[in-house]
């Protein structure tokens, strides 16, 4: 278990006793080691007068792993973040530990995020190089020969800022002129599909190539990509919220017994049922649900709640 076991000094100035130092470990009591969550089981739910008498402590990681990789998608989101410069290829290399996004902007002069959305637009196909003849082309070891960058990502990079272009198809960047943009969508919005209802870009995942590409528009922004990992490290790295500790020891003992065949069902359904309601509590306690906020949201949908 996650015991206070550092004075108030130690804790506020770290090992070089130097204030805000970047050694400091704040906020670390919230957590709790997934070696310690494995020690824990092995100690509380393995033994000669227990339902599971004995289990290698490799199986145990494995399950304790395997539980992390799953709650880390829905409720224990690793919600990461990057931000970075669009360079003139209009791309973004996908982080080391990205599993998938869940927000994308471009931020402002005031520091303030402007959601990118995605686009179904275009992609980024695997293009053969073709002799005159339009003949595939093939190496020396008779592989397929393909050009660096698709013509339909060059098209792409190369096209105009504003989604649909200016009236007639035209070059003219729109994305300057808040003005002008409104002058030229009025009464054009009947009909029109929501990625294009907006100024502030598009992209797509190049999942074939492990980047994220940019509408022309976003040449040169300053972009944060929020993403969620699926938690996974080294047994002394990886860390997991308390309030999800119940539901992981309960998941590790449920996939244990439910992988042997001398256990009855009804002792592997009562198992699964508690995982589940433990699963269930995690995540109603992770998603903070505040009283205060609860009451400011029915104060605004109704005048008769008051406070």
């Amino acid at each position: 278990m996650a015991l206070i076991n550092q004075t108030s000094e130690e804790y506020y100035l770290g090992p070089d006793g130097v204030w805000d130092s970047g050694d400091e470990s704040y906020g670390n009591y919230q957590f709790v080691s997934i070696a310690d969550i494995i020690n824990n089981f092995m100690i509380s739910h393995v033994g000669q007068d227990k339902l599971i008498t004995k289990v290698r402590r490799t199986d145990v990681a494995y399950w304790a792993q395997r539980a992390i990789q799953e709650f880390s998608f829905d409720v224990l989101p690793q919600d990461k973040s990057i931000e970075i410069e669009v360079p003139p290829g209009l791309y973004m290399v996908l982080p080391q530990d990205y599993v998938n996004y869940t927000k994308l902007s471009w931020v402002d002069n005031g520091g303030i995020e402007r959601i990118i959305y995605r686009t179904n637009l275009t992609s980024n196909p695997e293009a053969p190089t073709q002799n005159a003849a339009g003949e595939y082309t093939f190496n020396a070891a008779h592989g397929l020969i393909t050009d660096a960058q698709s013509e339909t990502l060059t098209r792409w990079n190369a096209r105009s800022a504003f989604p649909l272009g200016g009236p007639g198809g035209g070059n003219f960047d729109l994305t300057n002129n808040p003005d002008l943009l409104a002058l030229y969508a009025y009464g054009g919005r009947y009909g029109i599909d929501p990625e294009n209802a907006q100024s502030n870009g598009t992209f797509y995942v190049d999942n074939v190539n492990g980047m994220i590409r940019f509408s022309s528009d976003i040449r040169g922004r300053v972009v944060t990509l929020k993403y969620i990992s699926d938690g996974l490290g080294s047994l002394e790295d990886m860390t997991v919220h308390k309030f999800a500790m119940d539901a992981i020891v309960k998941h590790i003992a449920y996939s244990i017994l439910s992988t042997r065949s001398n256990v009855q069902e009804y002792i592997v359904a009562r198992f699964k049922k508690m995982a589940s309601a433990a699963r269930r509590n995690a995540k109603i306690r992770l998603s903070e649900l505040k009283a205060d906020l609860m009451s400011q949201v029915f104060r605004n949908q109704s005048k008769w709640i008051k406070h």
